[in-house]
């Protein structure tokens, strides 16, 4: 029965791997578009009711600007090279936030967030185009997708792994479980993090 579950969850793993379509770099990939890109929107939402956004009308039109310049690049390159599937579920918006903060993302599906502490750092739209299109690339490449299936991967082999001491003293167990999270995380997750980027 072991080795049936092994089986199972090798071939759930394997066919889990899909390929990036711009780097062809293999990604794993268990969270369907459907359910990465509902979470993301909501997730987002909550950032936004839970900010103050800006009330700067000059910085907020310079990022949404530059946000739409980007989203049609990105649209016209991926429909030019057949990609266009990569963004069709994108609802694309740009905000700016009202906070001291040197950060800038982009979640799945085109929702972007710029924080206002990070424009003196871009200093002017090209500055902000570099970082927006750095966080963008990210989105469609499914990078959140990505993270967020090692992470259910990592979770899934804990589970396994809680199973497999279950006979083992509590103590060996939380020292097996710490050695397993810590290593699953700087041997496993850690890296892809430096090749995504």
């Amino acid at each position: 029965m072991k080795k049936f579950i092994y089986a199972l969850v090798l071939t759930f793993v394997f066919v889990a791997c899909s390929k990036v379509p711009l780097t062809n770099r293999k990604q794993l990939s268990l969270v369907p578009d459907s359910q990465l890109m509902a979470s993301s929107f909501s997730s987002y939402n909550d950032v936004l009711k839970e900010s103050k956004l800006s009330n700067n009308t000059q910085q907020t039109q310079m990022i949404r600007n530059v946000g739409q310049r980007i989203q049609s690049a990105v649209e016209r390159y991926l429909a030019q090279n057949n990609l266009s599937d990569l963004t069709k579920d994108f609802k694309w918006e740009y905000n700016l936030i009202a906070e001291n903060v040197v950060n800038a993302w982009c979640m799945p599906g085109g929702k972007v967030a710029f924080y206002e502490g990070i424009l003196p750092v871009c200093q002017d739209e090209a500055g902000i185009a570099v970082v927006m299109g750095h966080e963008v690339a990210h989105a469609v490449a499914s990078h959140g997708g990505e993270r967020m299936s090692q992470a259910l991967l990592q979770q899934l082999g804990g589970v396994g792994l809680s199973i497999a001491l279950r006979e083992q003293p509590q103590q060996t167990q939380a020292l097996a479980m710490a050695a397993y999270t810590g290593g699953s995380t700087v041997l496993g997750i850690l890296p892809f993090s430096r090749l995504q980027e």
